[in-house]
């Protein structure tokens, strides 16, 4: 696999997993009463907490493993598991409880001030929960870290322009097109854990 295929794979799957369009009405409820510049704050501190998390796990995965003992096809069988049922729950145009509870998430936060928000929930775990991790970890262990971590920076830079805009862009597109939009990031999601899932058997197996 080249630079430009593992960009392109680390993209995809950190774009259905993300899935910005499903997270938007929750964003737009979470910041309701704050004005444009609090908006602005919000969105680019829980980005920048994301991204944080992101390259920590990119970079020291391979330490991660020596320490508790997992080695690459377990964490591929896991995390294939775990990308398989956040897909198949976003195909039945659902959001899966593995990754987060978006009423729960915002039920928490009513009585948060704009940093708490910014990291729980909306870093932690909308942006960079359990599926976004084992992603993460799974992406970097068969190709270059910073090729992960670049493709979730520009996923993060364009979701934070989803976010700013999103009672526009929810406007226009309204609730059939995002409900789409879901069911095939959730296939696309579904496809790319099936895939990881296949080749930690292949490794654990010596198939």
């Amino acid at each position: 696999m080249n630079l430009v295929q593992a960009f392109l794979l680390s993209f995809t799957a950190f774009f259905a997993i993300m899935n910005p369009f499903a997270n938007l009405p929750m964003f737009v409820s979470l910041t309701a009463d704050n004005n444009r510049k609090e908006v602005d704050a919000i969105a680019r501190l829980a980005f920048i907490v994301a991204t944080v998390i992101v390259a920590l796990f990119a970079l020291l995965g391979n330490y991660i493993f020596s320490i508790f003992g997992i080695n690459l096809s377990a964490l591929r069988i896991m995390g294939g598991i775990i990308l398989g049922l956040i897909g198949y729950h976003m195909i039945q145009g659902n959001v899966s409880p593995i990754q987060h509870d978006p009423k729960q998430s915002v039920k928490d936060s009513i009585n948060s001030n704009n940093t708490d928000v910014a990291i729980s929930p909306l870093a932690m775990p909308v942006l960079a929960g359990p599926g976004t991790i084992a992603t993460t970890m799974n992406l970097s262990s068969s190709t270059n870290p910073f090729i992960v971590i670049s493709a979730f920076v520009v996923l993060s830079v364009i979701t934070y322009f989803i976010f700013i805009y999103g009672e526009q862009i929810m406007a226009k597109l309204g609730n059939n097109i995002m409900n789409v939009i879901t069911k095939l990031m959730g296939l696309i999601l579904a496809t790319i854990g099936v895939r990881m899932l296949i080749m930690g058997v292949q490794v654990a197996f010596h198939w």
